[in-house]
């Protein structure tokens, strides 16, 4: 039995998946779609919602759980498993509103519940780029380690990974307001595709390349660029619904970069909202200090 409960939210896109086989606590994000209003991978999935945005009109948006959502979450789970302490990986407070709820409900249980300890740490990233920090910090825990060795370990692996993407248009970061950086590339000419990552918690553009083929090899480059002679210890492919090219770039990933472990997560409705069909990508870290 572990000390703590290391729990994330559905942005981290391990659900389902990864967070089932390993008991992690996921909070959902909500999507609004036309009158209606969905729990991010729980009411909406993935597959329904992919479907909906090739068919649909009108576009979805996206919140935040509530401060008070996040009180009973981690309540229920603390009661749940015994334990006095949970620690939560959550998605960039740059790209979501999450961190300020998690925030409230941590001072609001400080006062009400002085017997729970939580703990909330911004992983500066989105996606799988948040998955892999939540999968580390679950080890920690399944090992018997502290919460403050699994908080260094997830802050390592945030400053260790990379998060490099691709995707068919910026229409969909700009909509949403998550742009952040890559809004200089807007307006260029149609058939460039712009090569993404996310750096100090937001979405950057690293360039602009003239093919959907060589965006998807440029990412496989630079990640070979960035690892110098090392192999990824472990690396998260992400898509958005790509079925036509998942294939052939997993195969160039596998081949060319050599990655230890290998995790293939479909994007999960709300981070899909923002990244567009299409979109596809990858984070990885090694295991010792990339510089």
């Amino acid at each position: 039995m572990t000390s703590f409960v290391v729990v994330t939210d559905s942005t981290s896109n391990l659900s389902p998946g990864p967070a089932e086989e390993l008991g992690i606590p996921v909070i959902p994000l909500n999507v609004h779609w036309g009158e209606a209003s969905y729990l991010d991978g729980v009411t909406l999935e993935a597959e329904t919602f992919y479907r909906w945005l090739q068919e649909r009109q009108d576009l979805p948006k996206t919140s935040q759980p509530s401060a008070g959502a996040f009180i009973d979450f981690f309540q229920q789970i603390a009661d749940r498993e015994n334990v006095k302490a949970v620690l939560g990986l959550f998605i960039s407070e740059e790209l979501s509103g999450t961190m300020a709820s998690a925030l409230q409900a941590k001072a609001h249980l400080a006062e009400h519940r002085p017997d729970l300890r939580i703990e909330v740490v911004d992983s500066r990233s989105v996606s799988t780029g948040l998955g892999l920090q939540v999968l580390v910090a679950e080890r920690v825990a399944r090992q018997g380690g502290t919460i403050e060795a699994a908080m260094d370990k997830a802050r390592w692996c945030s400053e260790n990974t990379h998060v490099l993407f691709a995707v068919d248009t910026l229409e969909y970061l700009h909509r949403g307001g998550r742009i952040g950086g890559a809004a200089r590339l807007l307006g260029s000419a149609l058939n460039l595709k712009p090569v993404l990552t996310i750096a100090h918690g937001r979405v950057e553009s690293l360039e602009k390349v003239r093919s959907r083929g060589k965006s998807l090899r440029r990412l496989v480059e630079i990640a070979r660029e960035r690892l110098g002679d090392r192999r990824p210890t472990e690396l998260a492919i992400m898509h958005a619904a790509a079925p036509e090219d998942l294939a052939a770039f997993t195969e160039m990933v596998v081949e060319e970069l050599k990655p230890e472990r290998l995790l293939t997560r479909l994007l999960s409705p709300v981070v899909g909202t923002h990244a567009g069909p299409g979109a596809l990508g990858f984070a990885f870290y090694a295991e010792d200090p990339i510089g």
